[in-house]
């Protein structure tokens, strides 16, 4: 008995030693959270150099995952680093032009981690318009890709370290093809669409890209490329034509090159680059540099009243999805909410509709498609364009009063298709399952899954009927909406639709588009539409948790997926748009295609 109580004792004093470990080791952890949450950005000091390195994920709509809002970084081992909204990122670089503390701008594009090219388009335009104010622009790097390098050419001079490179050979995208992997499973692809260019499907029918499909990309591809190579021309004083060859030529082997062909001015090492801005800013040993995250975190000086009137900047980024959904994802309900809660708030005078969305489910875009029909009934809609606006992105965007796109923005794709998938012979050939079902009607397993999207059957041509007239019916609708918010004929915008995708370019000049410009361009010109055009705020109408739901969001499973997200880039990224593709076997109206400036 007496060994008994000694065990018992023994156990229950390991417990409370070990739970008070435990609650200490998590206050430790939420005294660090705290500390994160009330950090205070350091003062700028004067003669300071505006770094800009893009290390950071940059995204369209204000993150609140608590990752990108507590800016941890590595905590398991993995990058949780934070991230910017575009917007905070173009009023920083606008801030800093008349920030008597700020001296110039230094692009140290090292690592370069890509952004979506409107969005690197965007910035490359602010950093112009900075140079508006007199301060120097200079960028540095040791080597420079094809999109940092675009960045570069805003700079008043662009340096290089001797032993660099300089990436110029044209752009490529390229798409993965999975129908010998299903036909090595047994599993057989249940497609219906509308539209010889929907390209969304084909890696499930084919092996290589379509005559059409190779059709709409290289001339997608075209018309962004030559978009890039004029700008880089005109701001390096050089002939496109010689930028075209250099590309073709892959004439730029080494860092003497570059220099040679006038697209990098000096070569230098990053110690030189130190020195030279010590002596354009009057510091001794080292310049004085504030980060991009930095700046942002500066509390800002009121210089007006604050307005009553509001014009309301609601995002709709990621694929489109069905209900609600989780941030990097574009539900109907929970974006149509939103814009309900923007509608009935009188202090609102207009609304901008960032899509930076490839689109998703036909159900959910006109879900959202009809609340901005109800709120342009009483007030203007301007949609702002951001990497991509194609499919259920453009079906969202159609009603708009105007519709302002980048030039290097995918846009377009009118066109809906259904996916399906019959794996009954998967199922008996490779594991020895075979399915018997039971039903009142012969169409009342339609559909029926054992693993996801994957069915037990094929369809009958009956149900693949009934399938086709459901895609009929959602493209007609598409089209028909897309020809009432464009002003346009049902013919031309069916000649225009097809599943085929645009460049904001040809946008414009097709009729999906008004113009160009960024998200501030459509802030301003939906403030002008309302008539505030010189008394108003801009406000974000979003979930915004608090601190407390944040640190508990550590443990979700949502921010588990943000891990992987970052350690495993676009790869998890093309897993996540199958697995939601697949969530839902209906009408679809999205694309797959993306293009990148490597």
């Amino acid at each position: 008995m007496n060994s008994f109580f000694r065990t018992f004792l023994a156990c229950l004093l390991a417990f409370v030693v070990a739970n008070i470990l435990i609650g200490t080791f998590f206050v430790m952890v939420l005294a660090g959270i705290g500390a994160a949450f009330s950090e205070q950005a350091p003062a700028v000091e004067s003669g300071s150099v505006l770094r800009i390195d893009l290390s950071e994920r940059i995204t369209d709509a204000p993150s609140v995952n608590p990752f990108s809002s507590l800016g941890l970084v590595d905590l398991i081992g993995m990058d949780m680093g934070r991230s910017y909204a575009l917007v905070d990122v173009l009023e920083a670089i606008e801030r800093a032009a008349s920030d008597d503390d700020i001296e110039g701008i230094y692009l140290n594009i090292n690592p370069y981690v890509g952004v979506g090219m409107a969005t690197l388009d965007e910035i490359r335009n602010a950093v112009v318009r900075f140079k508006e104010s007199g301060k120097f622009v200079l960028s540095y790097a040791d080597y420079y890709t094809q999109g940092s390098y675009y960045l570069a050419t805003a700079a008043d001079r662009i340096y290089m370290n001797p032993e660099g490179s300089l990436s110029w050979a044209g752009m490529a995208t390229g798409v993965m093809f999975y129908k010998d992997l299903l036909e090595k499973l047994d599993i057989r692809a249940e497609v219906i669409r509308h539209g010889k260019y929907k390209a969304a499907v084909e890696p499930f029918l084919l092996d290589k890209m379509s005559p059409e499909n190779r059709l709409q990309t290289e001339r997608l591809l075209g018309s962004m490329w030559g978009y890039i190579v004029g700008n880089i021309a005109d701001a390096r004083g050089l002939d496109s034509a010689a930028l075209q060859r250099y590309a073709s030529e892959l004439t730029l082997s080494d860092a003497r090159s570059a220099v040679e062909t006038s697209m990098v001015d000096s070569l230098a090492y990053e110690a030189d680059m130190q020195d030279m801005l010590c002596e354009m800013t009057g510091w001794d040993d080292e310049p004085e540099f504030v980060s991009l995250g930095t700046y942002i975190d500066q509390p800002r000086v009121a210089t007006k009243k604050l307005s009553k009137n509001k014009i309301a900047v609601v995002y709709a980024e990621g694929q489109i999805v069905d209900g609600k959904a989780k941030e990097g994802l574009v539900g109907g309900s929970s974006l149509a909410a939103r814009l309900r809660d923007v509608r009935r708030d009188e202090a609102v005078k207009a609304v901008v509709l960032r899509v930076n969305s490839p689109g998703g489910s036909a159900l959910a875009s006109e879900v959202i498609w009809h609340e901005i029909e109800r709120i342009r009934k009483d007030r203007p809609v301007i949609v702002s364009m951001g990497n991509m606006a194609a499919s259920g992105g453009y079906y969202i965007s159609c009603p708009a009063d105007a519709i302002v796109t980048s030039p290097l923005t995918l846009t377009g794709s009118i066109g809906v298709f259904g996916l399906m998938f019959d794996g009954g012979a998967a199922l008996k050939n490779k594991l020895g399952i075979t399915v018997d079902v039971a039903k009142t009607n012969p169409s009342a397993d339609m559909g029926m899954s054992v693993f996801g999207a994957v069915g037990v059957r094929p369809l009958s041509p009956a149900e693949r009927a009934f399938m086709q007239n459901s895609v009929e019916e959602v493209y007609t609708t598409f089209v028909n909406h897309v020809a009432q918010g464009r002003n346009l004929s049902v013919g031309t915008v069916d000649s225009l639709g097809g599943g085929r995708v645009w460049s904001g370019l040809d946008a414009v000049q097709i009729g999906l588009a008004d113009g160009f410009g960024g998200l501030k361009d459509a802030i301003a010109l939906a403030a002008d539409r309302a008539g505030v055009a010189d008394d108003f705020r801009v406000v974000t109408p979003q979930e915004e948790p608090d601190r407390f739901t944040q640190i508990m969001k550590l443990m979700s499973a949502e921010s588990r997926a943000e891990l992987f997200t970052g350690e495993f880039g676009r790869a998890y990224a093309e897993l996540e748009t199958l697995r939601n593709l697949f969530a839902r076997p209906g009408v679809q109206a999205m694309t797959t295609l993306s293009v990148e400036l490597r």
